[in-house]
This record gives structure tokens, C-alpha cells and sequence, in this order.
């Protein structure tokens, strides 16, 4: 498989917001190219371009949809919750969205008609699918019910945790050892001690806590030392912004902003902007109140499960099930998969708010994420 790519400059993806007179959202991510420029500028809703400084910040910003994206990236917080919504319009549109994305809790028997002589695989994205969203990043622990569901579920099915976070933070908090893990977007895979990844570029490493071997699969290892050096340059050129919060997730970078005053937010993009404007072989997507800079190579989401699928040998089988559960735009790829590619399967969006998507079936939260894993032992104890 080819993971490079032909991506010239860095670009920044994102949606535009849901508002009352329209329930869905376009398509949030396109792959970048010469051709996707010229499209650019018809429709700047589509694709927005790292701003350049001609002005002032704010004005740049503003004139590229930056602060648009990024003031979209998170529901307003009166409206987090479902069974809290602020008017009867608000508790219609939801209703009306899940009519398209049922519920995969009270669709849970239809969805296992499918399964009835089928292996499932499960994918599992981390914030806002097994840990709520938080505040600070490194307090997005799992609870101990959550984990337990995990660690059943993996008992029956072949489970990976896919994350945009690093490797070793998510094993980190989840601390399971016979899963599998794909962090910074799927750019670092690491196999359960004793099992292994079916590619030639893999590695077998010794786990230091438990004295095993596991194999590791990393695509992007070329680009470590380019981003160990915009990792120092972000924290430097930030430091005087109050409230944020710079990562570093190995093969990709995360710059928070959650707890930064909106007033500041164009100035945390103009100083992403300044480092990375000459790195041409590192890109900038946008999650939920997140800039992440990434190594410009064809890997996703999306290609770690079709990767982790091929490794299981459960690749393009007709007695195959994927389901793949996440909350944020960066699981679009994976939900897509699982839609149009040859591994046929379900994604379950996690949201309390209507947002258009690739997948099938949507969870509100955590909390319904955790009965929906129960609720596959319960349904495998039951088959025997």
C-alpha cells in the first residue's frame, strides 16, 4: 500500500456549523490536491486554507473561515445533553436526526440479525466514546465500569482502541493489555503480546512493563524528527497564551484551545500558522476545539482498520462484521470504510447533537457506548 501522498501545503479541514434551518452538514474532509484548490475558492465552506498574514490576525482570520471552524468545533454547552435541550425545535431537530442515525441501543437487535454467523471486529475511539470529553486532556480518564465493559467485550471479539492521541498515553488509560492500539490516528499500531501484525514493515519490540514481545506498525516513522522540532516550536511560540495546551501525540501534534478566551483564538491559529507554514510535508486538521498537525501521508483512521483487518485475516470475508464506534470528524474515515469499501460493516456515531455522517447508527454518549458493549457479551454469552 502507498502512503505517501502528493499534499504540497498544509490545510486545515473542518465543517461548517449546524444551524436551525438546516439539519445536516456537508462532507468533512476532502483530500487535498491542485484540483481540490480550485474548488477552494468557489466554495470556502468546503475546505479551508491556513490563513496568511496581510493584515491584522483577526481580520486574516476572519477572511478565511478560521474562526468560523473554530468556534463550530464543540455544541454549544446548553445543548450537550439531549434530554437538556434549550427548546421544543432543538428536541424536534434531534428527533428528526436520529430517525437517519437510529439509535444503536434500541436498533441493537436488528444490527445483530446481520452478525448471526459472523465474526465481529470492534473499533473503539477514545475521548467522547470511552471517556467523556474533559477540560484538561490528560484527565480524560475512563471509569472502572468502562473498562470492565472493554475488557469483557475483548474476551469475545478482536477490539482496538484507534485514537488521535499517542500510543502510550491511551494504553496509558486503558491499560489492557490484550487489545489492540493505534494511536496518532492510526500512525502507531501496536498488537497484543503474543499476537502479531501481518506486514513486512512491522517490528517486533519488547514490552518493558510485562517482559513480552508485541509488533509495531508505524507508516510515518521518516517524519519523528521533523515533528519532535515543530513539537518545541509550538511550545515556545504559545507560552504566552493562557489556557493553552500543546501535545505531543508521537506522530502527530494536538494544540488545544478549549481553555483559552475565545478573544485569543485567532492568535493561537496565527502562531500554529507561523511555525508550520514551512514544514510543506506536515498538514493542519481541525477537531472538536483542537488544531492537530499531521505528516502528510495517505493514513487515516480509515486505513488502520482496513490494516488491523488484513493482520486478523478478516480482511474482504463475507463472514466478517466490523463495527467501528467514534465521536469526532477524524472517525469519518473509519465510519467510510465500513460504508463503501469492501469491508462491510457499521459505524455508531457518539453524539448529543445532530451532525452528518458517514455512519449508520448513533450512541448520545459515553455512558449509552458502555451498554452497547454490554450488550454484545450479553448477546454472545446467549448464542453459546
Amino acid at each position: 500500500m502507498d502512503i505517501k501522498s502528493g499534499h504540497s501545503s498544509p490545510v486545515m479541514t473542518d465543517s461548517p456549523p449546524i444551524s436551525n434551518s438546516r439539519l445536516t452538514i456537508r462532507q468533512n474532509r476532502l483530500p487535498y490536491s491542485s484540483a481540490a484548490a480550485t474548488a477552494i475558492s468557489q466554495n470556502s465552506n468546503l475546505l479551508l486554507t491556513v490563513p496568511r498574514k496581510k493584515t491584522g490576525i483577526l481580520d486574516d482570520v476572519k477572511s478565511n473561515g478560521w474562526l468560523d471552524a473554530m468556534k463550530s468545533s464543540s455544541p454549544p454547552p446548553t445543548i450537550l445533553n439531549k434530554d437538556n435541550l434549550t427548546s421544543d425545535a432543538a428536541d424536534m431537530t434531534y428527533r428528526e436526526w436520529t430517525l437517519k442515525y437510529p439509535s444503536a441501543l434500541s436498533s441493537f437487535e436488528k444490527i445483530m440479525s446481520f452478525a448471526k454467523g459472523k465474526r465481529i471486529a470492534l473499533f473503539l475511539d477514545y475521548d467522547g466514546t470511552l471517556s467523556p470529553i474533559v477540560e484538561e486532556p490528560d484527565c480524560a480518564y475512563m471509569s472502572s465500569a468502562m473498562r470492565s465493559a472493554v475488557q469483557n467485550v475483548a474476551k469475545y471479539f478482536p477490539t482496538a482502541i484507534i485514537s488521535g492521541r499517542s500510543r502510550d498515553k491511551v494504553y496509558e488509560f486503558v491499560s489492557l493489555s490484550e487489545l489492540y492500539y493505534a494511536g496518532s490516528h492510526g500512525m502507531d499500531i501496536m498488537s497484543p503480546a503474543g499476537e502479531s501484525l501481518n506486514h513486512e514493515h512491522s517490528r517486533t519490540v519488547s514490552v518493558n512493563e510485562q517482559g513480552k514481545d508485541v509488533n509495531l506498525f508505524q507508516p510515518a516513522s521518516e517524519f519523528l524528527p521533523m515533528i519532535d522540532k515543530v513539537l518545541c516550536s509550538l511550545i515556545e511560540s504559545t507560552k504566552d497564551i493562557k489556557g493553552v495546551k500543546v501535545e505531543d501525540n508521537k506522530f502527530c501534534i494536538s494544540v488545544h484551545y478549549r481553555n483559552v478566551e475565545e478573544k485569543n483564538w485567532a492568535l493561537v491559529a496565527q502562531c500554529v500558522d507561523d511555525v508550520i507554514r514551512t514544514y510543506p510535508k506536515l498538514r493542519l486538521t481541525h477537531g472538536r476545539k483542537v488544531l492537530e498537525i499531521r505528516p502528510v501521508i495517505d493514513w487515516d483512521k480509515g486505513k488502520a482498520v482496513t490494516f488491523l483487518l488484513e493482520s486478523l485475516g478478516l480482511n474482504n470475508c463475507e463472514d466478517v462484521l466490523p463495527i467501528y464506534v467514534g465521536d469526532d470528524r477524524t472517525d469519518e474515515d473509519a465510519f467510510k470504510v465500513l460504508r463503501d469499501g469492501p469491508n462491510h460493516g457499521y459505524g455508531i456515531l457518539v453524539s448529543a447533537v445532530p451532525k452528518d455522517s458517514n455512519a449508520f447508527y448513533s450512541l448520545c454518549d459515553p455512558s449509552e457506548v458502555m451498554e452497547f458493549l454490554k450488550s454484545l457479551v450479553t448477546w454472545k454469552r446467549s448464542m453459546g
